[in-house]
């Protein structure tokens, strides 16, 4: 009899080559995205089905994209050293520092007194509140690789380890809501807002700016839909994901008792906190310091690996550092290469024309009732984002939207603002979206279990989209 990691060998090839099949009934797609798409959609089988561990489904993108002539080496090998690839690995190793240190403990203790001990719903509501405020004003990468370990303190007791998914899937999926009630809080707000500004100044579109009377949208003005999205989104997100909880519990889910502050705990938070504040105001305000400093190439990865650096400086006050090499080594170097795996996937979706293929498809969908029209784009674009950069989604889609607009005598925001909500809404997989990866990066959860619950949120997440437009289209936003 065939076991089930043999039929799982055996169906990532299999389906693969019948989608190819397929798609390659239809005149309209070229070779390259044809083969594109089925070297994605086997990819995406092994990571689901784990015939092999997820790190060498991962390495299919870089052994085949060259191959077929999707992608050079060079394009292929930039995607597995892409600069989220090393704030990922900065950010991990500053969370080893913690927890080396036993200060992600202090801060747990700290949270936990805040929401309260004895309500298991009300603590994931706390961390789910802090990573979508955060997430606000800061990258979502930074914010999840900065709640990790906290999370990871309070699951760390046996008894509390019940918690596990809902506190981690919170901690990502409250960072992916919380980013799109600013601009700057996620890339697709503001790849929105850049194509939007310069629609408004093309001659092409004038008579869609007269007839709309169109205007640039303002940080508040994206608040005011972003914000209500939150709002919205967060609540339901925490009532899916805390089902199965119980409202309190006799016990209190606490830490043991720590004692006294170390030093070791006091230098360890020090730094931490000087790599929070250089995240939070890196770009912001007035261009943060990296514009003062006339530092324009500074990025998120950057204030990482300087803060790591600085870990491996600052002794503990028992003889070593902070943090050391074999500690460093304990990061999940596996899930670095995952999430070069989604990047690659994200690479060869633009270069081959898979995604030019995806966008040209939405062209008929301006003919459709509105809801509808809202839920297509609302549903391709989120689980397109399931598998490539919704950056990169965001870019390519943004212009292609903008165009059918032009084409259909429609207000461009009518397409392009579901698209660039929807491309922050992708729960299912790892690769969707940098806090997905870093929860996952923890190995406390499993990969049938982010999925079988983000589907739901994806679903749901649609909903919101679709909601949010129908107020705005009736002017209410």
């Amino acid at each position: 009899m065939i076991s089930k990691k043999t039929m799982a060998l055996i169906a990532g090839p299999l389906f693969a080559l019948l989608f190819a099949g397929l798609l390659s009934l239809s005149t309209s797609i070229s070779s390259e995205a044809i083969i594109c798409a089925g070297i994605s959609f086997w990819t995406a089988l092994w990571w689901m089905l784990e015939p092999v561990p997820i790190p060498v489904a991962s390495l299919l993108p870089l052994a085949l994209f060259p191959l077929f002539g999707i992608l050079s080496h060079e394009q292929i090998a930039s995607a597995y050293g892409h600069k989220l690839i090393l704030l990922l690995m900065g950010g991990f190793m500053m969370s080893t520092a913690m927890e080396r240190s036993g200060a992600h403990l202090r801060v747990a203790n700290i949270l936990l007194r805040f929401v309260g001990t004895n309500s298991p719903r009300r603590i994931v509501l706390g961390f789910m509140i802090a990573s979508a405020f955060l997430s606000m004003w800061i990258s979502n990468t930074a914010t999840s690789l900065m709640l990790l370990p906290i999370a990871i303190a309070v699951i760390s007791n046996k008894k509390q380890e019940f918690l596990t998914v809902p506190l981690l899937l919170g901690v990502a999926y409250g960072a992916s809501i919380g980013g799109i009630a600013t601009p700057v809080g996620t890339p697709p707000n503001a790849v929105f807002m850049a194509h939007y500004e310069e629609l408004l100044l093309d001659p092409a579109y004038a008579d869609l700016v007269t007839q709309f009377h169109l205007t640039p949208i303002t940080f508040l003005g994206w608040m005011k839909i972003g914000l209500l999205g939150v709002v919205l989104f967060l609540p339901i997100a925490w009532l899916f994901l805390t089902r199965n909880l119980p409202k309190s519990t006799k016990q209190n889910i606490i830490i043991a008792d720590l004692g006294v502050w170390t030093k070791a705990e006091r230098r360890t938070l020090l730094v931490f906190g000087i790599v929070i504040a250089a995240w939070i105001f890196r770009a912001n305000p007035a261009g943060g310091w990296s514009a003062w400093l006339n530092l324009p190439s500074a990025w998120d990865s950057t204030v990482a690996l300087l803060g790591v650096i600085l870990f491996f400086v600052v002794p503990n006050g028992k003889g070593e550092q902070l943090l050391d090499w074999p500690t460093a080594l304990k990061i999940p170097w596996g899930l670095l290469i995952l999430f070069g795996g989604g990047l690659a996937i994200g690479k060869a979706f633009g270069a081959s024309g898979l995604s030019a293929a995806i966008g040209s498809a939405l062209v008929g969908i301006t003919t459709l009732p509105l809801v509808l029209m809202f839920a297509i784009i609302a549903l391709v674009v989120t689980f397109a984002t399931e598998l490539t950069s919704n950056t990169a989604t965001t870019s390519l889609l943004m212009p292609l939207l903008a165009g059918t607009a032009l084409a259909a005598t429609i207000d461009p925001q009518l397409l392009m603002i579901p698209a660039a909500l929807s491309a922050s809404f992708a729960f299912m997989l790892p690769v969707a979206t940098p806090p997905n990866a870093v929860i996952f990066g923890s190995g406390r959860i499993q990969i049938h279990k982010m999925a079988r619950e983000g589907i739901v949120l994806n679903l749901i997440g649609a909903i919101i989209v679709v909601a949010i437009m129908i107020l705005l289209q009736k002017g209410f936003l």
